[in-house]
């Protein structure tokens, strides 16, 4: 094997250089230095190699990093070095999620603006992330604040109300009133806004939209085309999207509560969907949303039911928090017929667990199916009918005391039902209801109906994208003009009181309309930093400033092929990623549907937790482990208590930062102790054990490396033609590794790749040994040895860069491993010419047996019945029977 050369030589091997120890503290920073000096990382996109694009998901700039937020991008960086050596040009981006809500608390806390808070902070972590010698092409590096960046995601957001994906409407929110602001539901905790504490309220606001249900069912059928996405994630989706197939049914009010002149003048029926119309026999109750139209129309006269409307919004908008909350309803004392039986009447409720954004606002409770309905029942004294009978059950013992049956079985107690399916059931049903009327409209239409919801993009704060918008009291909503953008945040606001600074920016607030001229306001919301997050992806894909979504560059360069990330961004990020894609599509401004061919998330990196004393938490370097689960506080010697790791976290303080590990066991340490043991997917716990291992390692390479140089052929020297079996094992190995890292990184199979460069160093160690022994090593030995300590080097580079480019300097490189071809691997040191195959005799195995590749039936057969294992089993007699299933095993029935 002979290495690749160029004119352009990789730094002069520093004096201090031992071949005893590698000195990461003197070589990453030089490494680093190099790489980005020579710019080796930056891409073209006029490149004619293949392209290949790999991005982990942007950090929040909050601050300073610490060793776990490091674990995807190192992935992502083996990955990206990997195919760099596989001759790909390699897009490998980095940017600022900047924009968001901590950044306001950052100005009111500290007396900072959010802008120079965040680009500090940006600083700061960019320093931390290149500490971690990542290959990154930081000439693309964005910042979702910078105005050149949210210019053309105003721009987008023009585009999406030019084509009616942007709309305007009246919606309920999550309103913190201390604040003054809208909270996203993730930002209420336990019905309180998560920074004031203030009990949070639902409130009415016009907010802007986006369209994103027009585009519900081609999300949810496209999840299937993502086969390089893990499963969870794509379940997780499909139930968020929510896709149910039921029925919109019509209960006509009785004649007593039409009378009784509380109804609205039109009002004949309330219309209620469902997708288990097999169920109606059983219902017990009609109720409505908080929100529905009827139920606000009876609150008008009915004092104790707007307060008890009231007393529903005080609380958080999400579905879940209301569907797990105490069931609470009010009876309105009206009752509705019940659509298949004429002579029931049903009474209607307000209950605070119905969604008027899902459905009709408005359920049928069958309490003896449903575990919300049963709650409800049982708390106002309602009858629970079950009407769907488990399997080989009792009909008459059949009852349901607090846990709602919700699965499968036959009907009973359903009249003309008895006796059906459910599937069957619901069919019946629905023929029926589509026959009778309700005035004009049928009393059951089929409907399809989602659990996605349009997307709410206002905000009220200042410190997000404005939206381009102007409003006119004579024109309405009118977009500013794009020769106008950006619509830029102004930056002489202050924060020393509750609420949005942009609703007090006079200056910035007050302007003409675009149309009339007339006097205006602009838009003082801003957009939903999930808007920021949704395109960046295809930002990352223009090389020209000037052109920030360049349709012909996204073209090349998308879909991404890899993505990697945490599964806590599953739904809103990867969704809304998605939507944008398609709704940029549908307006001309890109050929893609899916943004993201492959899927990856990512474990967390977890860290024994400290507490001293007094209760308060401790850094890890400020505790000294005495094993045995006991530490004490290196201050004062007193007694620390330990807990179990959990995700690191700078309020518990069990953080590792990236400097100390770098100046105590160097970078490529901690990217080794990262990528191995633990599946990438799961949690990694961070050790001292662990990362003392891994340096251990990355010396026990540098050796074998400098011990090849000083026992091995010099670089370039020919091929011998024979080899002994001490150097064509070690030639098997070497080129074997080559070949099964590849698989492993392709993979993402990074432990299963760490396992394997282990096992080759054994192998390698042995050999090393061997050559030793030797008075003078044999030529084909030296061959191998160089050749292995190439192959080596080149293989270890994605995972440890800086040494494998001091490995590359000792081997005689004259070029950067970092730019240095894959090691091209001969198929016939792969390829085994013997099998070890297992023997069974009468189902349990008793021996194992080496046999040609090639060996027939017969052949393996009769090497079988020669094992003294078999002659014993068989004690003289002939077996009955010998399965030979090639390649694999051997069954021998005695």
């Amino acid at each position: 094997m002979t290495q690749d050369r160029t004119t352009e030589r990789a730094p002069e091997r520093a004096q201090e250089r031992s071949p005893d120890r590698y000195n990461a503290r003197e070589a990453e920073p030089k490494w680093q230095k190099t790489w980005a000096e020579r710019g080796i990382f930056r891409t073209r996109n006029d490149d004619p190699r293949p392209k290949f694009f790999v991005m982990e998901m942007f950090p929040y700039p909050s601050g300073r990093i610490h060793i776990g937020h490091g674990r995807n991008y190192v992935m992502g960086d083996v990955l990206a070095r990997y195919k760099r050596m596989q001759g790909f040009n390699v897009l490998h981006p980095m940017g600022w999620d900047a924009f968001g809500l901590p950044a306001e608390n950052a100005a009111i806390e500290r007396g900072i603006h959010p802008k120079s808070w965040t680009y500090e902070n940006i600083a700061s972590m960019r320093e931390q992330l290149q500490l971690l010698g990542l290959s990154l092409d930081w000439n693309r590096e964005i910042a979702t604040c910078d105005p050149s960046y949210y210019a053309e995601q105003q721009r987008i957001f023009l585009d999406f109300l030019d084509n009616g994906l942007a709309y305007r409407k009246e919606s309920e929110v999550n309103w913190d009133p201390v604040d003054n602001t809208v909270l996203a539901n993730e930002q209420v905790i336990d019905g309180r806004g998560w920074r004031s504490g203030a009990i949070v309220e639902r409130r009415k606001l016009s907010q802007w939209f986006l369209r994103i249900t027009d585009f519900a069912q081609e999300l949810l059928d496209a999840l299937d085309t993502l086969d390089r996405w893990p499963e969870k994630v794509r379940l997780m989706q499909r139930n968020w999207i929510g896709r149910s197939e039921g029925m919109e049914v019509l209960f006509e009010f009785t004649r007593a509560s039409v009378s009784a002149g509380t109804l609205p003048a039109a009002a004949k029926a309330v219309k209620v969907y469902t997708t288990r119309p097999d169920t109606l026999f059983g219902a017990s109750f009609l109720a409505l949303s908080p929100d529905h139209p009827l139920a606000q129309h009876l609150a008008l006269k009915d004092a104790a039911l707007a307060a008890f409307i009231a007393e529903c919004k005080r609380g958080g908008t999400s579905a879940e928090e209301i569907e797990t909350q105490e069931k609470m309803g009010y009876a309105t004392g009206l009752e509705v017929v019940h659509p298949l039986d004429d002579k029931r009447t049903v009474p209607v409720y307000v209950a605070n667990f119905v969604l008027m954004d899902y459905g009709t606002g408005a359920i049928f409770g069958c309490p003896a199916h449903d575990q919300r309905d049963l709650d409800f029942a049982r708390k106002y004294g309602l009858s629970v009918t079950p009407v769907v009978l488990p399997a080989e059950t009792d009909p008459g013992a059949f009852v349901v005391d607090d846990v709602a049956y919700d699965g499968d079985g036959t009907l009973f107690n359903s009249g003309f039902l008895d006796g059906m399916s459910v599937p069957d059931a619901k069919e019946a049903v629905a023929r029926r209801l589509e026959r009778y009327r309700v005035g004009d409209e049928p009393q059951g239409t089929r409907r399809v109906n989602f659990r996605l919801r349009d997307w709410g993009i206002s905000r009220q704060r200042y410190w997000g994208c404005p939206i381009p918008v102007i409003h006119c009291d004579a024109c309405g909503p009118v977009g500013v003009p794009r020769e106008q953008l950006p619509v830029a945040l102004p930056d002489d606001v202050t924060f020393d009181r509750p609420g949005n600074p942009l609703d007090r920016a006079k200056a910035w607030r007050d302007v003409p309309c675009p149309k009339c001229g007339k006097p205006a306001r602009r838009e003082t919301d801003t957009m939903d930093t999930f808007v920021d997050s949704s395109w960046y992806f295809l930002r990352y894909a223009s090389d020209n400033p000037q052109v920030p979504l360049d349709k012909d560059a996204v073209a090349h360069w998308l879909p991404v092929d890899q993505y990697i990330g945490g599964i806590e961004h599953a739904i809103l990020h990867l969704l809304y990623s998605r939507f944008f894609t398609r709704a940029l599509k549908k307006c001309g401004r890109v050929d893609l549907d899916e943004p993201f061919a492959g899927l990856f998330t990512q474990g967390m990196i977890v860290h024994e937790t400290y507490k001293d004393t007094a209760g308060k938490w401790l850094f890890p370097e400020e505790v000294k482990l005495l094993g045995n689960g006991k530490a004490v506080k290196i201050a004062d010697g007193s007694d620390v208590t330990v807990s179990p790791p959990e995700k690191m976290s700078k309020s518990k303080r069990n953080v590792v930062a990236p400097e100390v590990v770098a100046d105590t066991y160097g970078v490529d340490c901690a990217r080794w102790f990262m990528l191995s043991d633990t599946p990438p997917e799961r949690d990694s716990e961070w050790t001292q054990g662990g990362i003392e291992g891994a340096w251990r390692f990355v010396q026990r390479v540098w050796r074998l490396v400098n011990e090849a140089v000083e026992l091995g052929a010099s670089a370039g020297s020919p091929r011998p033609d024979a080899f002994s079996p001490t150097a064509l094992g070690l030639r098997r190995a070497a080129h074997g590794l080559v070949a099964t890292v590849a698989e492993d990184i392709e993979r993402l199979r990074f432990n299963v790749a760490v396992a394997h460069v282990h096992e080759f160093a054994n192998a390698f160690g042995s050999a090393i040994a061997v050559a030793r022994a030797e008075k003078a090593v044999p030529a084909d030995l030296a061959f191998a040895l160089r050749e292995a300590a190439e192959m080596l080097a080149s293989v270890v580079a994605p995972m440890v860069p800086h040494l494998a480019e001091e490995c590359w300097v000792a081997l005689g490189g004259s070029t950067l491993v970092a730019q240095a071809p894959w090691p091209k691997v001969e198929a016939d040191l792969l390829r085994q010419d013997t099998v070890t195959l297992p023997i069974q005799i009468n189902g349990k195995k008793r021996d194992d047996i080496v046999v040609p590749r090639e060996a027939t039936a017969a052949e393996v057969e009769a090497l079988v019945l020669k094992l003294e294992s078999v002659q014993r089993a068989l004690d003289g007699r002939a077996p009955k029977r010998i399965i030979v299933v090639p390649q694999r095993i051997v069954n021998v029935v005695a």
